[in-house]
């Protein structure tokens, strides 16, 4: 008997960057899922970075980190929210990685002497990761790839090669080709224009590479005759040229591909058995973002509110809880630094019904981002820290409750009289910065009783982690005294996990990044209850 081998789509991307193509194969991805397909979803980056995880922000936006602490690009926060899977290290890899490999192998003689070369040793080693999610899961039925970069550069060169290979060794009925391009309109021809795609393509078959499906990126419906034209300068059927249109909110993207019936096409074509789909969940879900009856604004106090691309996975929280509680959540990023100065914190915060704290690094923006802790502790204004956002509000609890004016984190100051924040020990004795902080999933016992407990619903969870800096256990006696609640700890009692704060409506802090773990279909609790605050502090009565 045969064994049983997944069936492989390649997403590649042509004529300018930022297409889509991570929410295109998300899209899919979910499609395929409800036809009864096992999915998996993985991106290859062309960069030589080994992984994002020292990447600026400003640069590539949110790093995303998966349960068993790999740092990845925030396409996989995509995938992971479309087809409510846990990913891991087997769905990223870079060209850094893959480098870093191939010399890795040549340093231990495995090439007994050998020319090492792109060609066989770089693409064998692609080949393989493209192989590996099957291999750590034999029951997968779909490997989505999503090759980062845009065809013509000459970085994603041995990544397409190495595609073309294993096309011929798979077959074309297990191995489809899916070309997310641009249909650009014209204003003052009134018209679009298909010669870029055209090109795109062009590149791709002097590659070796036949696309099987054109999807378009456009602002208005393709004529037939577009797709007509498309299809015979392209050597791509008719019906394989897909609009798509673009969307109020990338949720609407699978039900405008599933009007296109871009799942059955790729079923067909990898010669798999085309069942019926049920997509009126999904539909409700997008029913509730568009259509929302009632909203708030929270202010985001972060410091790389310029690319906000660095705040993702919050923003997609704050869509699913804003589902969950049938409103809208309005985002005002606000810069840390332009609250460092004697602003008046009442015109910046005022009219806020939330005030979240993100993650981030480095002693820039820090003293705004605490006066924005202070004000929405003293003002009773809901409240949710995350990763830095925590430390945060220990330092300005400590200060202004407390007492201890110069309270601070070690990362910010290494004099300070008072390190309420300091460095793990684990820390102590690392030199290297790539993938060495507390990285990836990690329990915490929640304390009955506290905000916490009553948003989770439970004592025992885990969330994801990516911090080197914790609370200083010599102050959590004190900080306890003056009404702070340490609501959750590592299993041990050794790590401060969470914070709350008792004589606030709700104030809520976490070590961790809860952000990364909302899906759909799962809403994160403290994103649902954060937002419920927000709501209630909003429709609170006011006195005249």
């Amino acid at each position: 008997m045969e064994a049983h081998q997944a069936k492989h789509i390649i997403v590649t991307g042509g004529v300018i960057s930022g297409l889509g193509k991570g929410i295109a194969a998300a899209s899919l991805g979910m499609l395929l899922e409800l036809k009864n397909k096992k999915v998996t979803i993985q991106k290859l980056d062309p960069y030589l970075n080994v992984d994002p995880g020292t990447m600026n922000p400003f640069q590539h936006g949110e790093v995303f980190v998966l349960d068993d602490g790999t740092e990845t690009d925030l396409d996989l926060g995509h995938y992971e929210r479309f087809i409510n899977a846990d990913m891991n290290k087997a769905n990223n890899s870079t060209a850094g990685s893959i480098y870093y490999e191939v010399l890795e192998r040549e340093r231990r003689g495995d090439y007994l002497g050998g020319t090492v070369q792109i060609i066989p040793h770089v693409t064998d080693e692609i080949i393989k990761r493209i192989e590996q999610p099957e291999r750590i899961d034999p029951t997968l039925d779909v490997v989505i790839t999503e090759i980062g970069g845009t065809v013509g550069d000459i970085e994603s060169l041995s990544f397409l090669e190495a595609v073309r290979q294993f096309q011929q060794a798979r077959g074309h009925e297990n191995v489809i080709i899916l070309h997310v391009t641009l249909i650009p309109y014209i204003q003052a021809s009134e018209e679009l224009k298909t010669k870029p795609s055209q090109h795109s393509v062009m590149r791709l078959r002097e590659i070796g590479l036949q696309p099987d499906i054109l999807l378009c990126r456009t602002q208005y419906e393709l004529t037939d005759d577009v797709r007509q034209k498309l299809a015979l300068f392209t050597n791509v059927k008719p019906n394989a040229v897909i609009q798509g249109l673009d969307a109020k909110s990338i949720y609407e993207v699978p039900l405008l591909l599933q009007k296109e019936h871009l799942a059955g096409i790729v079923m067909e074509k990898l010669q798999m058995e085309n069942v019926a789909s049920d997509t009126s969940q999904w539909e409700q879900f997008v029913h509730h973002v568009l259509n929302p009856e009632d909203e708030i604004t929270v202010a985001v106090a972060g410091k790389y509110t310029a690319m906000v691309d660095a705040y993702k996975s919050i923003i997609e929280s704050f869509v699913h809880a804003g589902v969950d509680n049938r409103c809208k959540v309005n985002i005002e990023f606000i810069e840390a630094e332009d609250l460092e100065s004697d602003s008046d914190f009442e015109k910046i915060m005022g009219h806020v019904h939330g005030i979240l704290i993100p993650g981030g690094f480095g002693s820039r923006g820090i003293e705004g981002k605490i006066r924005a802790a202070r004000y929405a502790r003293e003002k009773h204004v809901p409240f949710l820290g995350l990763c830095l956002g925590l430390q945060v509000a220990v330092i300005e609890y400590a200060r202004n409750v407390l007492g201890l004016k110069d309270a601070d984190s070690e990362e910010f100051s290494e004099v300070t009289p008072h390190p309420v924040i300091h460095l793990m020990l684990s820390q102590h004795h690392v030199t290297h910065k790539g993938a060495s902080m507390r990285l990836g999933a990690y329990d915490c016992v929640l304390k009955e009783g506290t905000k916490s407990f009553a948003a989770y619903g439970e004592g025992n969870i885990s969330e994801r982690h990516r911090h080197r800096f914790e609370v200083n256990n010599a102050y959590r006696d004190q900080l306890e005294a003056q009404g702070m609640i340490i609501s959750g700890v590592s299993p041990d009692n050794e790590l401060v996990e969470m914070i709350e704060i008792s004589d606030h409506p709700w104030f809520v802090a976490t070590q961790a990044h809860p952000e990364f773990k909302s899906r759909v279909a799962k809403t994160h609790p403290l994103f649902k209850d954060f937002v419920k605050a927000a709501l209630t502090y909003k429709n609170r009565p006011t006195s005249t």
